[in-house]
């Protein structure tokens, strides 16, 4: 297992490993249990979504850990199954089958750019300024997550501002049979909840119990808190010991339906059909590049973000980035675990299979090497008979940790002059931005295109690496074409 994964040249040990493994798994798991919902809204079976979705995580992360070394899990991504299904679906006019299609083209296409080094070309294109903005937006991101997850915020919208409900126009008089998404525009407001909510108490009492045992320095500190605050969400009421039992009546029922969307992508509802009318082409090849760009840039933003600030990917491991040829550098290696991951996602029924930004969590918490990724990846495979017992775990014990881990990885904005606007306006749509829009992708493209369009004031434009031009000018017309959708 040393020889493998070289822990002590990482500085590390089994034990803090298997800590981080468990940390990461705890801090993703919700992914099995939102997931199936979200999909299933498409008409997908739930039960071969919670089956597909366990098994593209096991496959990735396996492939994460085995093959790139590196402590990351994958799993379907949160937003682009949303995208999967409210616009690839509901407004598109997709089949489930055909999005799955579409998931398994991103997939190759993803594999082709990694395997070119296109993907390694938009890293070096990225200034230092940047990826340090993209490092402290990262965190802002994840402590966001955290807030959220603790329900320690509460959004209000009058009806004036509602703009759709599951996709579809709002109509004030009009009745749903299930609400799955609201989108309302800026008339949104923020507020602090009022912490008569159970579960908002027992995050707070996480939260305290984690800060403390950090400042204490106490090993094991993240997990720790995970597993105590889960034993006082008993008393709480907020974990349920009773849904704790581990049966297997649902378990053939759920491999059966899983043989509904294994290999759905390709059949005559799905790959046989997608490109059978000439005149929906246009819009298969601008879905297909919708979903390549955001998930492109997540993986790319979670790498620098998280590897830059931990050590994980070293100094020498980015010059070999960039001299290397093949798969020789932990970063190649691990650029190409997440590619193949979307494809065999797509295989098995699930939507795009992407890097968990909630990795960082187990980073965290010491992990530096793929046993980090084994660990996560044997509990994701465990679930398949143990979902009750994973479940039990809050998200009141989980979202203390992003929080905290947002905190420590903010330390990269010290790095930004904020007080040249050249440098700061960027750095700002790349950071903070990337915390309200909720997405790395986005946050990355704002920061891109105020960065070119600074330097072309500047008379500066030589200076911007070409990939990083092309990289603004393909988010510009993403955006046109989200708008004209």
């Amino acid at each position: 297992m040393e020889k493998y994964f070289k822990l002590k040249e990482n500085g590390t040990n089994v034990s803090t490993e298997i800590m981080a493994g468990f940390t990461t798994f705890f801090a993703m798991s919700y992914i099995i249990f939102v997931n199936p919902a979200i999909l299933s809204a498409t008409g997908m079976p739930s039960q071969a979504v919670f089956l597909s979705t366990i098994i593209a995580a096991v496959i990735g992360t396996l492939i994460m850990g085995l093959f790139a070394n590196v402590p990351y899990a994958q799993a379907p991504g949160m937003g682009l199954n949303a995208f999967f299904t409210y616009t690839v679906v509901f407004a598109l006019g997709f089949t489930w089958e055909q999005a799955l299609a579409l998931v398994f083209i991103c997939g190759i296409v993803n594999i082709i750019i990694t395997v070119t080094k296109i993907r390694k070309s938009i890293i070096k294109a990225i200034p230092e300024s940047l990826q340090n903005a993209i490092s402290g937006g990262i965190g802002i991101f994840i402590a966001y997550i955290g807030i959220k997850g603790a329900n320690l915020v509460q959004f209000t919208s009058e009806s004036a501002n509602i703009l759709s409900v599951n996709g579809q126009a709002f109509a004030a008089d009009g009745t749903y049979s299930g609400i799955f998404s609201v989108v309302t525009n800026g008339g949104i407001i923020p507020a602090l909840v009022d912490f008569t909510n159970s579960g908002t108490q027992l995050a707070l009492v996480g939260l305290a119990i984690l800060v403390v045992l950090l400042v204490l320095k106490v090993k094991g500190a993240i997990l720790i808190s995970i597993i105590t605050t889960t034993l006082i969400g008993i008393p709480f009421g907020v974990v349920d010991i009773s849904a704790a039992s581990i049966t297997s009546g649902g378990l053939s029922s759920s491999f059966t339906a899983l043989g509904t969307t294994f290999g759905a992508a390709f059949g005559h509802n799905g790959m046989q059909s997608l490109f059978s009318d000439p005149t929906r082409i246009p819009l298969v090849i601008m879905t297909i590049f919708a979903f390549s760009l955001s998930d492109t840039f997540d993986t790319i933003g979670t790498f620098i973000g998280t590897g830059r600030r931990s050590g994980i990917f070293s100094e020498e491991d980015q010059k070999s980035l960039e001299t290397s040829t093949g798969f020789k550098s932990k970063m190649d290696k691990a650029l190409f675990a997440d590619a193949i991951a979307t494809s065999v996602g797509a295989i098995f029924g699930t939507s795009n299979t992407t890097t968990y930004v909630e990795s960082a969590a187990g980073i965290g918490a010491g992990g530096r090497t793929g046993l980090t990724s084994v660990i996560t990846a044997l509990l994701f495979l465990a679930c398949i008979l143990i979902a009750p017992i994973a479940g039990m775990v809050p998200s009141a014990a989980t979202s203390p940790v992003l929080i905290i881990v947002g905190v420590m990885m903010m330390s990269s904005f010290t790095k930004i002059n904020w007080e040249d606007l050249e440098e700061a306006i960027p750095a700002f749509f790349a950071s903070v931005f990337m915390g309200f829009s909720y997405s790395i992708s986005y946050g990355i493209a704002g920061g891109f295109i105020f960065y070119c369009l600074i330097k072309i004031c500047k008379g500066k434009l030589n200076e911007v690496h070409p990939i990083l031009i092309v990289s603004a000018i393909l988010f510009l017309l993403n955006f046109v074409v989200l708008a004209v959708l």
